[in-house]
């Protein structure tokens, strides 16, 4: 008899306030739904994009970090919109409508690089370049990714694709740059630079006329306050827990201490120091104090909310050119350190379904995949970072997760970018194009008459 009471209590409520419960319901998925149709319907179509190709000079004798100034410079133009921005016009909140992506492709043993940016950041992409590697050639190119059957997988082609994520948390870094270098003693001032860029060009340069391989670095330039979980402070507090230091306590409000003081008298209670805890620093293990320095080496520069991509591309009737995704995997292996992070296959949107309508939702998997390649949109698109929202998990349930079991997209700052992808320091894989010399312009004193 109770429960039936309560039972027309609640019925009556929804009876009488209807009105007033189904919009506060209804909020959220038509304030997801609003703002995709606004960013990517209405403001994304305006802006030209343009693809810029890079042709570096043969040997390139400066170090990585002229790589990491690049993204250094590019980080700077991040610009976040207000409130009207984002509601009113749809500009994307994260990155402040800019992102960009570096990219390595083989068109049948061809390799490339690209740059794929807005139109009106092209001149600052231009010059951050020409800033660090004034013998390269950058020039405006057709974009690649149309060049082939807007409809795959179709009946002559078909591809396999995935997407990449770290197996820790974000501050915890992969191994950069400065640990491939191999000191020699014997030459001063000089070393011997083992370029981790090598083993990917190796790979790109045995894929065949009846394939192609892509690889996509897509980057947002990151501001620690617009992520849902800032990795700045989640690092702080990682760095904390190696430190073994103790948490501090929050202050009491004055008012609670007012109160304190008035019911029990004031504290006569001494602060008593822990005789060990200066001494925390010695109790580290070796391993312990190099990934302390390597966190807070990260939380320390520049970070942009990146994703990675690999397509591969190949003709239907040769099934035998699978397994490129292999390429890739072994390439960001090199970047693995036990004690950090590592970057791995992101199980829950690579091309591969066993379970429920196979066929069917791996068909539509690669139409995703190849869509979200050519868009350059993160996997969880319209979403910029993070996990998926609760409208687009459904698709996701009941497939393999594999080792890769991230949220999409990982923080990259721009040391570990500059490490993934660079310039060649030196080309001796065939199929890649430099630049020989550098095109010197007429002298500035030529006569005109």
């Amino acid at each position: 008899m109770f429960h039936q009471e309560i039972v027309d209590i609640l019925l009556q409520v929804a009876t009488n306030w209807w009105w007033l419960i189904l919009p506060l319901i209804l909020w959220f998925p038509a304030a997801f739904f609003y703002l995709w149709w606004l960013s990517w319907e209405v403001w994304y179509p305006k802006y030209k994009w343009v693809v810029l190709e890079i042709k570096p000079p043969k040997e390139i004798l400066k170090p990585f970090r002229a790589m990491e100034d690049i993204y250094s410079g590019l980080w700077g133009v991040i610009d976040t919109p207000n409130w009207r921005e984002k509601w009113c016009e749809g500009e994307v909140e994260l990155g402040g409508g800019l992102w960009f992506s570096f990219e390595v492709v083989s068109l049948g043993g061809n390799i490339h690089f690209y740059l794929r940016i807005k139109e009106e950041f092209r001149d600052t992409a231009e010059s951050v370049i020409y800033a660090q590697y004034p013998d390269a050639e950058i020039t405006e190119v057709e974009d690649y990714a149309k060049n082939v059957p807007q409809d795959l997988p179709n009946k002559d082609w078909n591809l396999y694709a995935e997407d990449y994520q770290f197996s820790k948390e974000d501050p915890y870094p992969i191994k950069t740059y400065s640990k491939f270098f191999e000191e020699r003693p014997e030459v001063a001032k000089e070393e011997k630079r083992i370029d981790p860029m090598d083993a990917l060009l190796e790979g790109l340069s045995k894929v065949t006329p009846d394939e192609q391989l892509w690889l996509q670095i897509g980057c947002i330039p990151l501001l620690d306050r617009l992520m849902p979980k800032r990795w700045i402070t989640r690092g702080k507090e990682i760095r904390d827990e190696l430190a073994k230091r103790p948490k501090a306590k929050k202050p009491k409000p004055m008012i609670e201490e007012a109160v304190d003081v008035l019911l029990v008298g004031p504290s006569t209670e001494k602060e008593v120091k822990d005789p060990f805890a200066s001494a925390v620093e010695f109790r580290l293990t070796p391993g312990e104090k190099d990934t302390l320095a390597a966190i807070e080496n990260k939380i320390s520069k520049h970070g942009y909310s990146c994703w990675i991509r690999m397509v591969h591309i190949f003709k239907a009737d040769k099934p035998h050119l699978r397994g490129r995704q292999y390429t890739m995997r072994s390439y960001f292996q090199q970047f693995m350190t036990e004690s950090l992070n590592s970057i791995n296959y992101l199980g829950v949107t690579r091309t591969r379904i066993h379970y429920v309508f196979p066929k069917r939702r791996l068909f539509m998997r690669k139409r995703r995949q190849f869509r979200n390649y050519i868009k350059r949109v993160p996997p969880y698109y319209p979403k910029m970072t993070g996990e998926p929202s609760s409208f687009l998990k459904l698709e996701l349930l009941g497939e393999s997760k594999g080792p890769g079991l991230g949220k999409g997209t990982m923080v990259l700052n721009i040391e570990e970018l500059a490490t993934i992808f660079h310039f060649p320091t030196k080309i001796i894989v065939p199929g890649v194009p430099y630049v020989e010399a550098k095109k010197a312009g007429p002298p500035q004193d030529l006569p005109t008459e």
